[in-house]
């Protein structure tokens, strides 16, 4: 009976010594004082490890957080960095506590020693990048985006991105900074994401008259997308009688009458299609946009450039044979038993030039056309277009020029073959796959779906399609004129 008074006294005893020496440590972090943290460690050294066994808990760099006491809350994090990531019983971290009180020393230091701070969720999900994005620190928005670029994907309980928030919150500049950001890491797609209203970036604008926002965003998003209700930004617009909004209702109409979107569709609407042409070239590739693994997508790399190169020297090697021809070139000109000849031109039979130079070239535009499939949508590919139709004219004027002018009515209509349907032929398969591209592109950007395969900068705009076509008729007609 002794004993168990004295084990009864002992555990009061504990457990009112633990209770000292927290109170002595939460004073120490009130206080800063370093010096004293390190005395209450020396009495006990896993006085730091209690907290881990909480989920929730005020620690002690949450209480240095708030009051600002900087260097204590480093020497803290150096001694213990799974206190950093603790939420208290209110739903936060010291990051946001750091963040509320507007210590912002202390937020820079943590975010140097752990940029991953800087996506931590409390309460409501909010992290830090959608703190500083609804109160429009923008040069502290910027080392956030910098530090951790994938905290610009995290979301709210409300499916609100850092971008939503700003835009909400009337913060014009931090918007900006966000806006710059995606654009700079390709990630325009987070535009079109979606709040738990169905409502993107754009909706919103619309919504609480930021014509500034629209402007910067009209060629960005998909003008044509809708909310849960069914509505474009349009449509919420027009809730607003004139003259209400007379300035977004303008910006609108502009929007509209550019023809980027004439209509959207569902996902399973577009799913519910044929494979278009470039999905088809994927599908042979292995190179599906909608499902691909980090193996996959290097195998298909791998296939994708082998095929390529395989290609390439097919048309170097025929581009070469047609400039330098089994045989060689007359050095002068002759007439000899009733043929001639001129200095450049083969010396080949006409019949045997004609079959050599069919079938180069069928080579050649084959290759071509493999080349011109994979490429499209690769950066500077429109380049690349240009220049492939700048070779393919090249390549028909020295055809034209070294086959042999003897060898009558054959070499004569074998010569106008040459001439029409080389350009023909070259022309309408880089029109075709020009243009099936743009049709393909432009029928991902209606499909109303916040994922980036259907999220796309350049919507390809009919006019490219124009001015190619001009381009390549204009190269023709004025090679065949001269």
């Amino acid at each position: 009976m002794f004993g168990e008074v004295m084990s009864i006294v002992v555990d009061v005893n504990t457990s009112t010594q633990d209770e000292n020496i927290y109170e002595k440590l939460k004073k120490a972090a009130q206080d800063g004082d370093i010096e004293r943290l390190y005395e209450l460690i020396a009495e006990d050294p896993n006085i730091l490890c209690h907290f881990d066994k909480m989920s929730f808990c005020e620690t002690p760099l949450h209480i240095a957080a708030e009051k600002g006491q900087t260097h204590f809350a480093m020497e803290l994090m150096t001694l213990k960095p799974s206190l950093a990531s603790k939420l208290d019983l209110s739903g936060f971290s010291p990051l946001h506590l750091a963040l509320q009180n507007n210590h912002i020393r202390m937020v820079r230091a943590f975010v140097a020693i752990e940029s991953s701070l800087v996506s931590i969720k409390g309460r409501g999900r909010i992290t830090p990048l959608h703190h500083v994005a609804r109160t429009g620190d923008a040069e502290l928005l910027s080392e956030f985006l910098l530090a951790c670029p994938s905290s610009i994907e995290d979301l709210t309980i409300g499916c609100e991105t850092a971008v939503h928030i700003a835009v909400k919150n009337n913060q014009l500049m931090a918007f900006k900074v966000l806006l710059g950001w995606v654009k700079r890491v390709n990630k325009e797609e987070i535009l079109d994401w979606k709040d738990e209203d169905g409502n993107t970036v754009f909706h919103i604008s619309a919504l609480i008259n930021q014509t500034e926002v629209m402007k910067l965003l009209r060629r960005t998003v998909k003008v044509k997308a809708k909310n849960l209700d069914g509505k474009t930004a349009m449509d919420i617009l027009q809730t607003h009688q004139s003259p209400y909004f007379p300035e977004a209702r303008r910006l609108l109409h502009s929007v509209k009458e550019r023809l980027l979107c004439s209509s959207t569709t569902t996902l399973a609407g577009y799913l519910s299609k044929n494979l278009s042409f470039v999905e088809k070239r994927n599908k042979l590739l292995g190179l599906s946009i909608l499902s691909l693994t980090s193996d996959r997508s290097v195998n298909n790399s791998d296939r994708r450039d082998a095929i390529l190169v395989v290609a390439i020297l097919i048309v170097t090697e025929t581009y070469q044979a047609g400039l330098s021809p089994p045989g060689g070139f007359w050095q002068d000109n002759s007439f000899k038993n009733g043929e001639y000849h001129f200095a450049g031109e083969m010396t080949m039979w006409s019949v045997d030039a004609v079959f050599f130079i069919g079938l180069n070239m069928f080579a050649f535009v084959s290759s071509l056309y493999v080349i011109i499939v994979l490429i499209i949508g690769l950066p500077m590919w429109k380049l690349i277009y240009a220049s492939t139709a700048a070779l393919s004219i090249a390549m028909l004027a020295s055809y034209f020029t070294i086959l042999p002018t003897y060898g009558g009515k054959f070499q004569l209509i074998s010569k106008e073959v040459f001439a029409y349907a080389f350009p023909l032929i070259i022309g309408t398969m880089l029109f075709a796959t020009f243009t099936a591209y743009i049709v393909d592109k432009r029928r991902m950007y209606k499909v109303d779906f916040p994922a980036s395969c259907f999220s796309i900068s350049d919507p390809a705009h009919p006019g490219y399609l124009l001015l190619f076509s001009g381009i390549c008729v204009t190269l023709v007609t004025l090679y065949l004129r001269f």
